[in-house]
């Protein structure tokens, strides 16, 4: 009986410092210290709106009678990843908006499941608040692949052409993640450089863009960044249900533009055979860029867009 109660003692004691050490770990690494509220976006760039799931952070430019194009960023980095083609764009006289998804970017980070819903109700409220009901063109880059090709399916009727640049294909689903959703959490709280470090490797000359890292380590000093990423992760559609949507918006047959960087080792350029087995495509393949062409080769990029927006 002795031993059995010094072993209880001596496992809760582990217990106990281990609980002490994690939490120690979690202050030491925690980067999500402030809360992001009007203070924080005083000085941010661009517009801001209030819609029934919280604030969402955008801009938009160009002509009044331009036609409107609507730019969707991918799974982390905020709307700034358009810069090139947003300026390129409004200066050949369209109507461009872009916008921080939630959890992103100033966007509020609403303590919400982060499911292809979400992101829907979000972009669809945006466009009712602006009074935009006709978008010409629609584009999403990365993920921002697989939220416009559901926005579409869901509201064909306002929506002309697609314009998908590497999209995901297919979504990584919660069958892939090894741990529980708190576990991953924590985790990824853990090690906030391993996060900003990943995003250099979707640029095959990332010297090119010296400021990349502390433009996105903004963002992560607000509460909810990690939640929304691993809840997107766990929550978004399953790779079965992503190719379920570009087949889906194959069948409503609107002018789909794919752009994909040949050596992207992010959504690899191998799954560009694989969506247009699946997806009609006017397919342009991008040399010595990675995933993100339209930052790389935002030239050749941009006026490819450019003439396939002014297509008939």
């Amino acid at each position: 009986m002795k031993y059995i109660k010094i072993f209880l003692l001596s496992l809760i004691t582990l217990l106990v410092v281990g609980v002490l050490v994690g939490y120690i770990l979690y202050r030491n690494a925690n980067t999500e210290l402030l809360t992001l509220d009007e203070a924080a976006r005083k000085n941010a760039s661009g517009s801001f709106v209030q819609l029934s799931d919280g604030i969402t952070h955008y801009e938009l430019a160009g002509p009044d009678s331009g036609k409107v194009v609507v730019l969707v960023h991918g799974f982390s980095v905020p709307y700034y990843i358009w810069d090139s083609t947003f300026v390129h764009l409004t200066n050949a006289g369209f109507r461009v908006l872009r916008y921080d998804e939630f959890g992103r970017g100033f966007s509020d980070r609403p303590d919400k499941v982060y499911e292809a819903s979400l992101y829907r109700k979000q972009l669809s409220e945006l466009l009712a608040a602006l009074k935009i009901s006709s978008v010409h063109a629609i584009a999403g880059l990365s993920f921002g692949g697989p939220v416009v090709s559901d926005f579409v399916i869901n509201n064909s009727a306002m929506i002309n052409k697609v314009i998908l640049v590497d999209p995901v294909y297919p979504q990584i689903g919660p069958s892939k993640l090894p741990y529980p959703e708190s576990v991953m959490r924590y985790l990824m709280a853990l090690s906030p450089d391993d996060v900003v470090n990943g995003q250099w490797t979707d640029l095959k000359y990332p010297d090119r863009f010296p400021n990349w890292s502390d433009q996105y380590k903004v963002q992560m000093k607000y509460t909810g960044f990690r939640n929304a990423l691993i809840s997107t992760r766990f929550h978004y559609k399953e790779p079965d249900g992503v190719r379920a949507t570009y087949r889906e918006l194959d069948s409503l047959h609107k002018p789909v533009l794919l752009v994909w960087g040949k050596e992207d080792n992010t959504t690899p350029f191998t799954s560009s055979d694989s969506l247009r087995k699946i997806l009609r495509v006017d397919f342009m393949p991008i040399d010595d860029a990675a995933h993100l062409p339209h930052m790389e080769k935002a030239q050749e990029v941009n006026d490819k867009i450019i003439v396939f927006l002014k297509a008939n």
